[in-house]
């Protein structure tokens, strides 16, 4: 009769820095592995301190920490091995490590071998490489273990076929981005076409700051099958079976569609921030347009609608539509709604600036008036609260500046700063189609800041479609100018468009943290020089 291994993945939610929380977690997941039969179970990436740490990991103490932590663990452990994540270090380094844990005690360490520092990692700025491959033995098998990176080259898959592994577990703390899978999967693919092994991805899930961990953990077979793969976005244990050189065919979740990712990485970001940074809710300026409109429904599928308030300040330029669908919006979702008229406040304001300005024209500084009036609105509900104002700007404002620093910008997390326009409008369609949370008037209408009389966003800008592909072709795939142009763009509008870009980089600096959905978004991934003069090439 043939035997297999029963090895568990723990796809888990860490916070950065609670060693105990982290620990208590992983101590629930043993008891559900075992409870499963597993022999085995696998934790993600520096799951004992949670990731990225970031500076953190420049504290000689933190690392005593995590070490106590991992030994305190290890003795807890029985029969079943378990491997965690954790920052280890000697006299000769500092080494994003594994540790197997059984029978009470450390039996194997693994080190990180290919320390990425590219997208939004910086691990060089924190470990030493390790050049040594990590196989151990549990019941007959010979695992080979890699963390995260190491299974995006040959090189440490290598060691580990040299080394007799028969079978490659990663765990990894992989953060989305749309499309992350696919790639993820063929870099599986890759490794499996060169080592002839099958493998097992374990991946964290959770928020942390900007980034969203999505888990969607999978198991590939040695002819590059996906024998199992975990739902994303979700904290589970799950046990896979492996023997005789294969994995026993499991549940297969369905993968996301562009939309459903998105929507499922911003719920996910916004309830972990708010949550483990103990905000007791969110405040949202509601417009009656559609970027705060998404903003609202992904705050109430995150939080649920007890613990977020909507607010309407309209002006004398807010359309009476505005006002309704606002109004209807708000209902549909059972958030508290209040009106607060901004119209006084603006009539204060040009009063005091009167002199300062006499003689002067009207222009974009009256309209920005009206945005930090809200902007302060919001941040005295803040304050007095205590809930986080979530800004509803998105990525194509972002990028070309059409945002007022002060004003629409002012708040603490951004929940659609690296979703450009188009997706927004992609997305609230894809949301409306589950239950239709926003007026229709919402999605169809043109966009406007209503900051003036009979404004919508194409005045100021380039449509929509042609803004964001261009805005990606530079930011995302580092295209020159004069490539985008040669793809057919006009070079008016591309001119005018990186221009923007590059000079409101000062506005983005002061912009709050947000989440991370693309290949790059505005975050730790893109460090563009605010003062800079270098010429594209046309």
């Amino acid at each position: 009769m043939n035997t297999t291994l029963a090895i568990a993945v723990a796809q888990i939610n860490q916070v950065v820095g609670d060693l105990a929380a982290n620990s208590r977690r992983i101590l629930d997941a043993m008891a559900e592995a075992e409870a499963q039969g597993a022999r085995l179970m696998l934790t993600p990436e520096l799951s004992i301190c949670g990731y990225p740490p970031e500076d953190l990991l420049l504290r000689a103490d933190f690392f005593e920490a995590c070490q106590e932590a991992v030994e305190t663990l290890a003795r807890r452990t029985g029969d079943m091995a378990v491997i965690v994540g954790f920052p280890d270090f000697d006299e000769y380094g500092r080494y994003n490590a594994a540790a197997v844990l059984q029978h009470g005690r450390v039996v194997a360490r693994c080190r990180k071998q290919r320390l990425p520092n590219y997208e939004v990692f910086d691990e060089k700025r924190y470990f030493d490489a390790a050049v040594e491959p990590c196989v151990f033995e549990l019941d007959g098998v010979r695992l080979g273990v890699l963390i995260c990176a190491d299974l995006w080259g040959p090189a440490p898959a290598a060691g580990l076929v040299r080394a007799g592994a028969q079978v490659i577990v990663a765990i990894n703390a992989s953060p989305c981005h749309l499309g992350k899978q696919a790639e993820r999967y063929a870099v599986a693919r890759s490794r499996i076409a060169e080592t002839g092994l099958p493998v097992l991805y374990a991946n964290m899930v959770g928020g942390q700051d900007e980034l969203v961990f999505d888990g969607a953990s999978f198991a590939m077979q040695a002819d590059a099958t996906v024998a199992w793969q975990a739902p994303s976005f979700e904290s589970l244990v799950r046990v896979v079976h492996f023997g005789d050189g294969r994995w026993v065919e499991a549940e297969r979740a369905e993968l996301r569609s562009v939309e459903d990712e998105a929507y499922a990485a911003m719920v996910l970001g916004v309830r972990d921030y708010i949550g483990k940074n103990g905000f007791p809710g969110a405040i949202i300026g509601l417009s009656g347009g559609i970027d705060s409109a998404l903003t609202l429904a992904v705050a109430v599928d995150a939080l649920g609608a007890e613990r977020v308030r909507a607010v309407m300040m309209p002006s004398p330029y807010t359309a009476q539509m505005s006002l309704d669908d606002a109004a209807d919006m708000a209902r549909r979702l059972g958030v508290r709604y209040d009106i607060l008229p901004i119209a006084p406040a603006m009539e204060t304001f040009r009063g005091m600036l009167a002199e300062q300005f006499a003689g002067l024209a009207e222009d974009t500084t009256e309209e920005n008036l009206q945005s930090r009036i809200r902007g302060m609105l919001l941040m005295a509900l803040s304050n007095k609260t205590g809930s986080i104002v979530l800004t509803t700007g998105n990525k194509s404002e972002m990028a070309t500046g059409y945002a007022t620093l002060y004003g629409d910008m002012a708040g603490g997390y951004a929940v659609l700063k690296d979703v450009y326009k188009t997706l927004v409008y992609r997305v609230s369609r894809w949301r409306n189609a589950r239950s239709e949370v926003m007026p229709e008037n919402i999605i169809t209408r043109p966009p406007s800041a209503e900051l003036k009389p009979d404004q919508v966003d194409q005045d100021t800008l380039p449509p929509y479609e042609i803004l964001d592909a261009i805005i990606e072709a530079y930011m995302e795939r580092d295209e020159s100018p004069r490539e985008i142009i040669a793809q057919g763009y006009d070079e008016a509008i591309v001119r005018r468009t990186v221009t923007m870009l590059k000079r409101n980089e000062y506005k983005r600096r002061q912009a709050p943290v947000g989440i991370r959905l693309t290949r790059r978004g505005f975050g730790k991934d893109w460090r563009f020089p605010i003062t800079a003069r270098y010429q594209d090439p046309y």
